[in-house]
């Protein structure tokens, strides 16, 4: 705690950076190193096949689910921080750059195969492309054409990718 606070107090560096930090580091070695990170990626790849090899799918499913509600949640508290107000509409078209992410990231449309870090860097992609639209001037109905333009261009690129490759 005193080295998170030390580091909230010197010239600004933000909290957030750190959790994030840790976040990358746990969930990555979940996803690589642990035979529920395996489970995971089964799931995604072949749910039958999952459940024919011995994976209780149901409750794989239910701590998915229930870790997204914990992550959703403390980003919920984090934007509202930012926000310093807590409004219903504050999160609202953030579904198009969460999937935009994960895809821009390398995951696959058909599931099974993607890494945290891919996510985090097609979230970096997308931050950086929604702040530079915002200090063009870019009206959001555009910027929502463009992000659905970069959504598409990149399933486009995977399932072109998958049918070259024979997968």
């Amino acid at each position: 705690m005193a080295f998170t606070i030390v580091f909230a107090l010197y010239r600004g560096f933000p909290n957030i950076l750190i959790v994030l930090g840790i976040f990358i580091v746990v969930y990555q070695f979940v996803a690589s190193k642990t035979v529920q990170g395996r489970h995971i990626y089964a799931l995604g790849g072949n749910i039958k096949a999952a459940k024919l090899s011995g994976i209780k799918t149901e409750w794989v499913m239910f701590w998915i689910y229930t870790n997204m509600a914990v992550l959703a949640s403390i980003a919920a508290v984090v934007f509202a921080a930012r926000l310093n107000a807590a409004t219903p509409k504050a999160g609202q078209g953030f579904e198009l750059d969460a999937i935009a992410a994960c895809y821009v990231g390398g995951s696959a449309v058909t599931g099974g195969i993607g890494t945290v870090i891919g996510a985090v860097v097609g979230g970096l992609f997308i931050g950086v492309l929604n702040n530079g639209m915002s200090i063009l001037g870019v009206s959001t109905d555009w910027q929502q054409t463009i992000k659905g333009f970069v959504l598409l261009s990149a399933v486009a690129f995977d399932l072109y990718s998958k049918r070259k490759s024979g997968k």
